[in-house]
């Protein structure tokens, strides 16, 4: 009767919903990310020119990522998209050298925004399958993550394309929004 009761006390909890953003500059592997976790196809992989949203089921949570263009000129659209967010992920292209800074600026600019103030922030440093990609280290000091005091945050170095080192951010994630996924 104890094991009855319990599956039955699991099967009538509600599925918990978060909305999470997927941020990042173009080419920096945000899509890849967002498939791979909903288990899709990542063999072909379109630009996004607006945004796209899925919905991820960890156990009991359903996870809805907002995944929204990086391009320059929609960039400035990503405000839209603030509301009743429970967390920033901001994807890195771990290769991209050149426009590391570029990325610490839309970062940083994320960050003082009034609706994004004091969520956590899930820095994924992707292509790390790849020889050049610069370590998480080098990259969170880059970014100045270490100075960020006024929320919870942490640099996973994943690849989009593998899917390594993304159950280790999510788990992250959705301890740190204190979700409990439930049973698998």
């Amino acid at each position: 009767q104890g094991l009855l009761a319990l599956l039955k006390r699991f099967k009538t909890q509600p599925t918990k919903e978060v909305r999470l953003l997927l941020l990042g500059l173009d080419n920096a592997g945000k899509t890849t990310i967002l498939k791979k976790l909903a288990d899709e196809d990542v063999t072909h992989i379109a630009p996004t020119h607006g945004f796209n949203i899925k919905a991820v089921s960890m156990g009991n949570i359903k996870l809805n990522v907002w995944d929204i263009g990086g391009q320059r000129n929609i960039r400035v659209y990503w405000r839209n998209y603030f509301d009743q967010s429970s967390a920033l992920i901001y994807v890195i292209d771990s290769v991209d050298r050149k426009r590391l800074d570029e990325s610490k600026t839309e970062l940083m600019d994320l960050l003082d925004e009034d609706k994004l103030r004091g969520i956590p922030v899930l820095v994924l440093a992707n292509k790390q399958d790849l020889f050049v990609a610069m370590k998480a280290a080098e990259i969170a000091e880059t970014l100045q993550l270490t100075e960020m005091r006024d929320r919870p945050w942490q640099i996973q170095p994943v690849s989009a394309v593998t899917g390594e080192g993304l159950q280790e951010a999510m788990d992250w994630l959705t301890g740190t929004l204190k979700l409990d996924p439930g049973p698998s």
